[in-house]
């Protein structure tokens, strides 16, 4: 019964954390690709191929249902995975969605057209990739009109906080709100839309002001995957055991995850 989370590196533990919190009764198996981290700044080509990888290294753990806990992987390969690779037996969602329901105030599975909304300026925080592809903006347009979306790149943030740079991470997060809202002065909600950023929420809170409405995704994705096991728990894999996979050196990722989420984490090689 086990379901497959995958992040590029291990942004998506917060992802987990939320995931395993909500649905304590579920094994769940996290693939890290580590080696090949960030993939923000890689061709969608790249992401397609790596992502493909991965998700089939978690099908073989037992995992017919694979959740992209990355945003760029979501944003530059997921789509491409769904019409063109996926086999009918196997599902991998991505975390863009729930975001934009909570964002539009629709209910989990609402495909009614796309109405008007109260949030009409929104600044989203992503990596570049997940930016130039501009995915945000196309799942939005499926719920929402009348919605201005101004997107800023945030190089080097990832990198900061997989460093433990919290500094560094912090100054960056502050240059990149003042980037942004050189542009767009008064957004009414912000997208944290990398699954590295809810670790630099208070930054991003503070830099944009109390008068913006942070959405981060962690507890918005976990709430969707209880409903969506709920509607179809014949997605629920035959694996049986909870465990953690990386393609980078098992030692060094397991120290960064354990300061990362504050808690022992055991990755072995994958």
């Amino acid at each position: 019964m086990a379901v497959g989370v995958f992040d590029s590196g291990i942004g998506g533990l917060t992802v987990l954390d939320a995931l395993q919190k909500r649905l304590p009764e579920v094994p769940f198996v996290y693939f890290g690709d580590n080696a090949h981290a960030p993939y923000g700044v890689r061709t969608h080509d790249d992401i397609f191929n790596l992502t493909c990888a991965a998700v089939e290294r978690l099908w073989a753990e037992g995992c017919d249902l694979v959740i992209l806990a990355c945003n760029t992987a979501s944003a530059a390969a997921l789509k491409r995975m769904q019409e063109t690779w996926l086999p009918p037996n196997k599902r991998v969602l991505g975390v863009f969605v729930p975001l934009i329901e909570a964002l539009t105030e629709r209910q989990w599975g609402d495909n009614s057209p796309p109405r008007e909304v109260d949030v009409k300026h929104v600044a989203l925080f992503a990596t570049p990739a997940t930016v130039a592809s501009r995915a945000f903006q196309r799942e939005l347009a499926f719920r929402a009109i009348g919605v201005d979306v101004e997107a800023q790149p945030c190089g080097g943030v990832v990198d900061a906080i997989e460093q433990g740079d919290e500094i560094l991470a912090e100054a960056l997060v502050r240059s990149h709100v003042e980037a942004l809202k050189r542009r767009m002065p008064h957004p009414q909600a912000a997208i944290l839309g990398c699954t590295h950023y809810p670790l630099m929420e208070k930054t991003f809170q503070e830099a944009l002001g109390p008068e913006v409405k942070v959405y981060s995704q962690a507890n918005l994705v976990a709430e969707s995957l209880a409903d969506y096991l709920q509607r179809r728990p014949e997605f629920m894999g035959s694996g049986t055991q909870s465990k953690f996979i990386t393609t980078g050196d098992a030692v060094s990722v397991s120290n960064k995850a354990t300061q990362f989420l504050r808690k022992k984490v055991t990755f072995e090689a994958a």
